[in-house]
């Protein structure tokens, strides 16, 4: 089987672009600043120094403990936060997607947001010390709750493999953590950023606490597949455009959305289940796991396209209950 086999929809089911109003031509100031942030972001020297922060910041988390780092997290992200580009994207998603809320509201929902990333941020240097203190069995030790866990009992029982698909929500982390430390053999693809200093650290503190990963470039489906058909289970965040996408409704815009759960659906024919972390007022998560039914198209076979609709419906109604505990920083709806 060939990664084309794999990763392409039906002919039927492949996107349009989605529509959009033109875009404006740029301004040479415009081009100007566009060509000086392209470079930054492709400079070796800048990405070393951006790792120093990183590194400085974590350090100085892990002096200051869990209580008074998250305090520190916070003071950085308040100052900072507003002033940097991505800061003004979750300002444009939030208004396109509750243009029903008041400006406050809107603005507490971006804070939110800024405030759930500092925290996940310093969960996230500590993550060892969560995992080692998870036990479902005594959740008054754990900062951990889970709500479904029958569902993955039934899944190590049977060996039979499923996709779990999740979002940027509350701690991501923490999904596939629960999972593998719930003894449940997992695959899940892993990003690498462009910043490698970063990336390597943030793989090297997922790879303690996950069975198999796998980098999300070419050859990844070929490799997924091949981890799912030995029996791991596929965890995937599947709220991240995706250039190559397909363009399904997002909060009312088409949004460019990776296809993987309902192709692989479709092609092995298994179950589903969503997970989703919450973080609750007692600083604890919660992971909740439920069983998802996609739709099948008129041969019975699963519906590419209204199947990754379907989860996408999934994840939205997820963000419209906890909507400042979503990442809301990235340009989910570019075309």
């Amino acid at each position: 089987m060939s990664e084309a086999e794999i990763i392409a929809p039906p002919a039927g089911d492949r996107a349009r672009p989605p529509a959009g109003p033109p875009q404006r031509p740029l301004r040479d100031g415009q081009r100007h600043r566009r060509r000086i942030g392209y470079r930054l972001s492709h400079n070796k020297v800048f990405y070393r120094l951006v790792a120093a922060l990183a590194w400085v910041f974590a350090r100085v988390i892990k002096w200051l403990g869990p209580e008074r780092g998250e305090r520190f997290a916070l003071a950085v992200v308040h100052t900072f936060g507003p002033l940097m580009a991505m800061h003004r994207t979750a300002v444009a998603n939030v208004a396109a997607a509750f243009p029903q809320k008041s400006a406050p509201e809107r603005r507490a929902i971006v804070r939110g947001c800024w405030e759930n990333l500092a925290r996940s941020a310093v969960e996230f240097i500590f993550i060892d010390r969560i995992a080692a203190a998870f036990d479902p069995a005594r959740p008054d030790v754990s900062s951990i709750t889970i709500d479904g866990i029958e569902h993955v009992e039934a899944l190590r029982k049977s060996g039979r493999p499923a996709i779990i698909f999740s979002a940027h929500l509350a701690n991501w982390e923490v999904a596939a953590l629960v999972l593998a430390a719930l003894r449940l053999p997992t695959v899940v693809p892993f990003k690498t950023l462009r910043n490698p200093y970063i990336s390597r650290y943030i793989r090297a503190r997922r790879a303690a606490l996950i069975d198999t990963m796998v980098d999300n470039s070419r050859g990844a489906a070929l490799k997924i597949a091949a981890a799912f058909e030995r029996g791991n289970h596929l965890v995937f965040l599947t709220d991240q455009r995706l250039s190559q996408g397909l363009s399904v409704p997002f909060f009312g815009r088409p949004a460019l959305t990776n296809p993987i759960v309902a192709l692989f659906t479709r092609r092995f024919d298994c179950p589903v289940y969503g997970a989703r972390v919450i973080r609750c007022p007692d600083r604890r998560l919660r992971v909740e796991i439920m069983p998802v039914t996609l739709p099948r198209d008129g041969e019975g076979r699963i519906d590419v396209a209204a199947s990754t609709a379907r989860v996408n419906q999934i994840v939205e109604t997820w963000v419209r209950e906890h909507p400042d505990q979503w990442l809301w920083l990235h340009n989910r709806w570019k075309s």
